[in-house]
């Protein structure tokens, strides 16, 4: 036998791309996607909306689950998120990424949740005592003005009149959810309908209320 046999040699296996290559290119790829559902949705394609709405909602509701902890309001403040971004659709900036301009509408819509609710927690009246000494003082409450019972009736006006515009299947649930504070399941199960039925026309009774209540606004 010859020494001068070359050894086999096995053929190279083709190389992968690395890893990071490959999240570049889905990144790409999901924002291309995004551009031509935001290009249809301004054009009144419904199914757009749907299909970014479906895209994002799962990470939408865990960002604010991660901001609140709590389930019952996650899912309302989830679709309000969807609601204020789709509502100024036409000033998103395609030079930037749509997850991140969601997030952020996201955000700031459970930032404004929970100062909302501070405040509505929060008596001005109540004795505040300092975890450094015993003194007990209270806030005087100095930001009674005389015309504010009028302010809050003309707002509560206001939404009734936005309530009363809605279709009346709009109407139902919207208030079953908001004024009979009834969960999802048990409004499906009053009105025997699918659940997701009844998410569904929630979702669009907000987007109605949003743009009355927009509208209406623009001209005070």
């Amino acid at each position: 036998m010859s020494s001068s046999r070359r050894k086999h040699t096995p053929p190279r296996r083709p190389s992968r791309p690395p890893a990071s290559d490959n999240a570049e290119r889905r990144r790409r790829e999901s924002k291309h996607e995004d551009t031509s559902l935001i290009q249809l949705a301004l054009k009144g394609d419904q199914s757009a909306f749907a299909r970014l709405r479906e895209k994002y909602h799962d990470a939408i509701y865990n960002l604010i689950y991660r901001m609140i902890r709590e389930k019952e309001e996650v899912e309302d403040l989830t679709q309000e998120a969807f609601i204020k971004a789709f509502a100024s659709l036409s000033s998103f900036n395609d030079e930037f990424a749509f997850s991140t301009w969601l997030y952020k509408i996201a955000t700031n819509n459970c930032i404004d949740h929970i100062r909302r609710k501070k405040l509505q927690t929060f008596s001005i009246d109540k004795p505040l005592e300092s975890k450094e000494s015993d003194i007990v003082f209270e806030l005087p409450d100095s930001t009674y003005e005389p015309d504010q019972d009028m302010i809050a009736r003309q707002r509560k006006k206001l939404f009734d009149d936005a309530i009363n515009s809605l279709p009346p299947k709009y109407r139902q649930v919207i208030i079953m959810r908001h004024q009979e504070e009834l969960e999802y399941q048990e409004i499906a199960q009053i009105l025997k309908l699918p659940l997701g039925t009844v998410k569904a026309h929630i979702f669009r009774a907000r987007e109605m209320l949003y743009k009355y209540l927009r509208d209406k606004l623009r001209n005070y």
